[in-house]
């Protein structure tokens, strides 16, 4: 249903068989299995523990369900460097369904789905992109007659794994922003009995999408998440800290408008809306189209698509966050050593006070200065 593979799998073959047959040599196939171990943040070292597990894995199932969105999730899958869209497609993955990478449609591919997760289940990934409506009945998003809710329930029911993809996905995206005319939500909060990670951004960055996969077929199981469903390995720092420009935020050096000469000098976006300081994700490592760029290298503030709820929380997305942490230490070097010095005057006139207590004190106990009381009624006497 998807463009064949010219090398085209045998029964009970396994990964390491089947490229082997296409004659992918040995070095290459270590090669990847060492690159998605870094992606991973396995270290390079967890190599061959990939390649042992890869080896031996057979082609899984995958049905992916497209639901409420644009399709620019899979458009961003399409663009993945390790492994490639067609090498996950077509040698490492059976996609047993998908409405917009399917080449053909209507009752036969419908028909289609039903067999390959009828004779997987249990065993198939389930991947979900977009949200599901559910006012009205579910009615926003239709499917061959069915809702979105009854198709993705159906789908998870027979599912291994589930891999909600894209923040529509993750937890209904922009048609989720008030007032939600569809009540969109999120995968997580419809299906609940089966293991769910969730890829976040809008759209997500291929790379994690694949090497999520692969995750799961070295190990058998999902990647770490964090409190949100997403994966640790990607989703485990803030662009924030990890940015290439936050060195300017540090000292202070800031884009105030969009082309102004400080942009020319590639200085810190926070100040025209870049929401780094409050947003997991790993653009600054991954990057974009083949590891080409990514948004704020590009010149444009981050708009946190991989938080929850980003087009609420997060707009105006040209606004400017309040009170992140740090400091700029080159603009306010002079305020910061003036509060420092009228600190350290304050704590040499507390310390001077304490000295005069204490030896106020001190004296009393030796008789050396009287008490007022008593030097009053010795002068009447």
């Amino acid at each position: 249903m998807i463009t064949p593979s010219a090398y085209a799998w045998t029964e009970g073959e396994t990964l390491g068989q089947h490229f082997e047959s296409r004659g992918i040599s040995r070095r290459d196939f270590v090669k990847f299995c060492t690159e998605i171990a870094v992606v991973l943040g396995l270290g390079s070292a967890a190599g061959p523990r990939v390649l042992k597990a890869l080896e031996a894995v057979k082609r899984p199932s995958v049905i992916w369900l497209q639901l409420q969105e644009c399709t620019g999730c899979v458009e961003s899958v399409l663009r993945t460097a390790n492994p490639t869209i067609g090498d996950l497609l077509l040698d490492v993955v059976s996609l047993d369904y998908n409405h917009t990478l399917m080449a053909g449609a209507g009752e036969a591919v419908e028909r289609a789905k039903q067999s390959a997760m009828a004779a997987n289940k249990g065993k198939y990934v389930l991947v979900v992109t977009g949200s599901i409506p559910t006012k009205e009945g579910g009615i926003y998003t239709m499917v061959g007659g069915r809702t979105a809710e009854d198709l993705v329930k159906e789908a998870a029911e027979g599912a291994a794994a589930i891999l909600a993809v894209g923040a529509c996905a993750h937890w209904g995206s922009v048609q989720a922003a008030r007032p939600n005319p569809t009540g969109a939500v999120g995968v997580r909060d419809i299906i609940k009995n089966r293991p769910i990670v969730n890829i976040a951004g809008c759209p997500p960055i291929g790379d994690t999408v694949t090497a999520t996969v692969v995750h799961y077929l070295t190990f058998g199981r999902l990647p770490s998440v964090d409190r949100e469903g997403r994966p640790l390995f990607a989703y485990g720092k803030r662009i924030h800290d990890q940015c290439s420009r936050r060195a300017h935020f540090d000292a202070g050096q800031f884009v105030e408008s969009f082309d102004d000469e400080s942009a020319r000098k590639g200085w810190c976006l926070y100040s025209v809306g870049c929401k780094g300081p409050e947003t997991f994700s790993p653009c600054p490592i991954f990057q974009w189209n083949t590891r080409t760029s990514w948004p704020i290298g590009a010149g444009h503030p981050c708009i946190g698509c991989t938080e929850p709820n980003f087009w609420d929380t997060m707009t105006p997305f040209y606004g400017r966050l309040p009170n992140v942490g740090g400091f700029p230490v080159e603009q306010r070097v002079d305020t910061i050593g003036a509060a420092l010095a009228i600190g350290a005057a304050a704590g040499i006139a507390t310390h001077a006070a304490a000295t005069v207590y204490t030896q106020i004190r001190r004296r009393k106990a030796t008789h050396q200065v009287p008490e007022t009381g008593t030097e009053t009624e010795n002068d009447d006497g």
